[in-house]
């Protein structure tokens, strides 16, 4: 097992990284804890033993279950099943299920510990790290939410390799970001140190900038086009594939802005291409619809704001010319 240490003072917590890592919950149990809600979905196949009392709460698939009328449902399960502020959450799942069951922990009982065991590459990489947690509105990704820091988290990378290829292709989309944030050339690693190469980048961001203040933005490379693709309508792309668009598309915005050079764009279009993800974006997806939704990004207070690569590394850069943003769209268009 490889343990990454997420260093936050008295909200440090450890990533335990490996095959079979999953099998260490009942270890990583909060020793206060009596009774666990154990949160997941319908016919995810990881079962989990916390060493103590449990229940399964399960929520539904895809981003409508990513609303407070699930976290309303599991904290009501919570209350009914009679859970305190001294027990536990266990989040066993992909991004999708450590966001919402952690928004849910956060706000029960003004806050109770959660563990969070990944099953996604995704949710292994990115999601389950950090505390950040939330759901959806229909105006946009991610808009209600709370810094909740998890008492641990569990990457168990066995369970990659039960991924359906779509969702271990969007996992790609969020490793694809990394090569740019430090990771180098992660496609040469075996997978438990690729994970665990991932966990330390955003345990190193995190450590630095918990709630967003500054630098942590650039955790969100990639993803500022890619949330605009997914909230704007449904066009069967998972999360990582919108990213993974995004990051295309954030390289040919740096490169017109003078911040990186024709052979930086060609590496982000390399990178992309290697893990087979979409570099383009849905043929049916219109400007003035994607423009409006980059206005209401969570990181636009002034004006248009991206994270850029440039000659420092990945940074955010406000106030980018909207008349700019919109010419770049060009260069993502499979049909221009």
């Amino acid at each position: 097992m490889i343990t990454i240490p997420v260093a936050l003072a008295e909200r440090s917590y450890d990533v335990v990284v490996g095959d079979g890592a999953r099998h260490e919950l009942s270890t990583l149990m909060p020793p206060q804890a009596r009774r666990a809600a154990i949160v997941t979905q319908e016919g995810l196949p990881v079962e989990v033993d916390p060493g103590i009392e449990h229940r399964t709460f399960t929520i539904g698939d895809g981003e409508r279950a990513k609303s407070l009328a699930t976290v309303e449902a599991l904290c009501s399960g919570f209350a009914q099943w009679g859970l305190t502020r001294s027990d536990v959450v266990v989040a066993v799942g992909g991004g999708l299920v450590t966001d919402v069951a952690g928004f849910a922990a956060a706000i029960y009982h003004r806050g109770i510990p959660v563990v969070h065991v990944a099953t996604t590459l995704l949710g292994q990489i990115d999601a389950a790290i950090g505390g950040k947690t939330g759901v959806n509105l229909p105006d946009g990704k991610n808009l209600v939410g709370a810094f909740w820091q998890p008492w641990a988290v569990i990457c168990d990378t066995a369970l990659l390799a039960t991924l359906a290829p779509r969702e271990m292709r969007s996992g790609l989309g969020e490793l694809a970001k990394y090569h740019f944030l430090g990771g180098g050339d992660l496609d040469a690693m075996p997978l438990d140190e690729r994970v665990a190469a991932c966990v330390a980048i955003k345990a190193e961001v995190v450590s630095a900038d918990e709630r967003e203040g500054g630098r942590r933005a650039i955790l969100n490379y990639g993803h500022t086009l890619g949330h605009a693709i997914e909230i704007t309508g449904d066009f069967g792309l998972r999360h990582g594939e919108a990213v993974a668009v995004g990051l295309v598309y954030a390289a040919e915005l740096a490169h017109r802005l003078g911040r990186i050079s024709p052979e930086r764009v060609q590496e982000h279009r390399r990178v992309v291409g290697a893990y087979d993800l979409p570099s383009h974006i849905p043929s049916n997806l219109h400007d003035d619809d994607l423009m409006a939704a980059l206005a209401r990004d969570k990181k636009a207070l002034d004006g248009l704001t991206f994270a850029l690569d440039g000659p420092d590394g990945v940074e955010v850069v406000a106030g980018v010319d909207p008349d700019l943003v919109r010419s770049t769209l060009d260069t993502v268009r499979s049909d221009r």
